[in-house]
């Protein structure tokens, strides 16, 4: 049987959702043992939730490891992963990732595939769909049998988790190894202006995009988002034209959201804005661009300008509100 890490990403004191995303892409694998991965401190309270998705839990828990640290990471995950010999490990394609990864892979002597939109782990080679030049182009690539394995870093929210296993796995304990030392030196973690509306906490958001080719069309989504009962969030083009500030930002660089359902309208998708969607919503895209990266993710897409549909969606809204 061949087995499998997750490297689980945390999220302030809980568990990031990618765990779970990459926990059901590794099952895909059909007859394979999953083992997730955990770093950092106060692992505990996170195990009933993890043993329920994973066969196995590896928790490594050391003061040094508090704040997201990519040399710590690579270096403390390098002999566990040689030692266990994996045949694929998957992490999230998240900021903390893109730091520790690529060092892991080059101390590991593995192949690396990044920002993948799916794996297919069923053969002896691993092959994955990644999006390029800027998402105009979905590209397929493998990864050779290797002796070493491979690793995969998954796009978040690429991959819709399915239902809990309920496994019940096993938890095992590790020391830190011995001789690693802390690099660098934590400072601090400044917060971001929450605003006059906190959208990590809106149920409904319409968020806006490049698409969008005026301030002053902003007035056609606000009356779309009264209609709806939403909240009006946006990528990050539109906050650097100043349109509408930092707190309305969606994505690695912005705010995350776990809304109930999501509009993206004018926007291509791009991995640093879908990173910040969390929680499964139910997305609906709006996008002239057939092509848009938005739309392998989305329940229901609909190519079109959105000048032309969003006045039509607003007006049919609110006739069925009376």
């Amino acid at each position: 049987m061949r087995r499998i890490f997750v490297l689980v990403d945390r999220a302030g004191d809980g568990i990031d959702d990618s765990a779970w995303e990459l926990a059901t892409a590794a099952r895909s694998a059909g007859d394979a043992s999953v083992t997730g991965v955990v770093l950092g401190t106060d692992v505990s309270p996170l195990l009933p939730q993890l043993t329920a998705w994973f066969d196995e839990i590896v928790a490594i828990e050391n003061p040094m490891l508090a704040v997201p640290d990519g040399d710590l990471s690579a270096a403390v995950l390098t002999p566990l992963v040689r030692r266990e010999e994996p045949s694929c490990v998957l992490a999230a394609h998240s900021n903390h990732a893109m730091d520790y990864v690529p060092s892991l892979a080059v101390r590991l002597d593995r192949p690396l595939l990044v920002d993948c939109l799916s794996v297919d782990l069923a053969g002896d080679a691993v092959t994955a769909v990644r999006p390029a030049f800027g998402g105009k182009v979905h590209a397929r690539v493998s990864a050779s049998p290797s002796s070493t394995g491979t690793i995969v870093t998954m796009r978040p929210g690429a991959v819709r988790p399915g239902a809990c296993p309920e496994v019940g796995g096993s938890v095992r304990r590790e020391a830190m190894p011995e001789g690693i030392t802390a690099r660098r030196r934590f400072v601090e973690t400044v917060a971001g202006d929450a605003g006059e509306v906190d959208i990590s906490q809106a149920e409904r958001l319409i968020a806006v995009g490049r698409g969008l080719e005026d301030q002053e069309s902003l007035e056609m989504i606000e009356e779309l988002a009264r209609a709806l009962g939403a909240e009006i969030a946006c990528s990050r083009p539109v906050v650097d034209k100043q349109w509408l500030p930092k707190s309305r930002q969606v994505g690695t660089s912005g705010k995350t959201v776990k809304p109930k359902v999501y509009f993206a309208i004018g926007i291509s998708g791009s991995f640093q804005h879908i990173g910040g969607v969390k929680g499964d919503p139910f997305l609906v895209a709006v996008n002239k661009d057939r092509k848009a990266p938005i739309f392998s993710i989305a329940d229901v897409g609909i190519v079109a300008d959105l000048y032309d549909f969003v006045p039509v969606l607003t007006d049919k809204i609110q006739s069925l509100k009376g």
